[in-house]
């Protein structure tokens, strides 16, 4: 199992089962609206790091992103294999 595949599985428990002071409970409790903004929010501050050419801060920036990609993704319904055919499709 890759990192993400892990991640993603926390979050749909998370979902599934709510632990209180969870961050990922918070986005999820707050609705699709707020985890898009978080996605944003940290889509933008990738940008600046990378602009910056401050490669620590951009790996840290795209994890952020990464992360709250999934919470939206796992909001949504939509699983990392619906996302693997997308991508398989474009290629």
């Amino acid at each position: 199992m890759d990192i993400f595949e892990e991640l993603y599985n926390v979050i749909m428990d998370r979902k599934a089962n709510p632990v209180e002071g969870s961050y990922t409970n918070y986005l999820l409790n707050k609705g699709t609206e707020k985890i898009a903004k978080k996605v944003g929010e940290e889509a933008v501050e990738t940008a600046i790091a990378a602009a910056k050419k401050d490669k620590n801060e951009v790996v840290a920036e795209i994890a952020d992103v990464q992360y709250h990609l999934l919470v939206l993704m796992a909001d949504m319904g939509i699983t990392l294999e619906d996302l693997s055919k997308e991508l398989k499709n474009r290629r």
